[in-house]
């Protein structure tokens, strides 16, 4: 679980791309926030029994010596799983090009600019569904607090959008229970709430 909630966040491109754009002091409080938040989701998971809530997949063939690749079988999986991803990544596509072309900076500065607090949990809902890689969301990231928008909200959107989607969820269903499936929107809504507040702080 700390694999899962870290590797999409602490990518070295993400942080040299970070570094480059939001600058040092911003790219290296992010690196240790999140590193510290992802070790702390992952053992407090465990220690509620968690492991409990993984389904019981079986991968059949793997330990199959005389198993060959095949190409069409590998496709036709290929094609399958575009089909269930694709919607929803055509959705938080679409919702980022409004708000980058649409959306006035009148507006942004307005209502989501200044330090109120409840910003910073409603940008973490946001975030949530949209289907967005971080690479791609430094920079919106740039043009909304160039905008107006206050950083805190920013990268409480950045890291629930980067840690959880649609897409995602969808996959990983098929391997965690409900409950389970839950626990980790409710632990990534946590984790970005919490580092925006930080960001506010520091």
């Amino acid at each position: 679980m700390i694999f899962l909630f870290a590797s999409p966040v602490l990518d070295p491109t993400i942080i040299t791309l970070m570094t480059a754009v939001l600058g040092v002091k911003v790219a290296a409080t992010y690196t240790v926030i999140t590193s510290i938040l992802s070790v702390i989701i992952g053992f407090v998971l465990e220690k509620f029994g968690f492991e409990r809530q993984l389904k019981n997949v079986v991968v059949t063939g793997y330990h199959d010596p005389n198993m060959k690749f095949n190409l069409k079988a590998a496709l036709i999986e290929t094609i399958q799983l575009t089909k269930t991803v694709y919607p929803y990544l055509l959705i938080g596509a679409f919702i980022w090009a409004f708000i980058h072309g649409a959306v006035p900076t009148s507006w942004i500065s307005t209502f989501m600019g200044g330090d109120k607090w409840w910003l910073v949990p409603i940008a973490a809902i946001i975030g949530i569904p949209l289907y967005i890689r971080l690479s791609t969301m430094i920079p919106i990231s740039q043009i909304m607090i160039a905008k107006g928008m206050a950083l805190g909200p920013v990268m409480a959107l950045m890291i629930s959008s980067a840690r959880a989607s649609l897409p995602e969820l969808t996959l990983l269903n098929s391997i965690f229970k409900k409950k389970l499936v839950f626990a980790f929107v409710g632990s990534v809504f946590t984790m970005s709430t919490i580092s925006g507040f930080l960001f506010y702080i520091i």
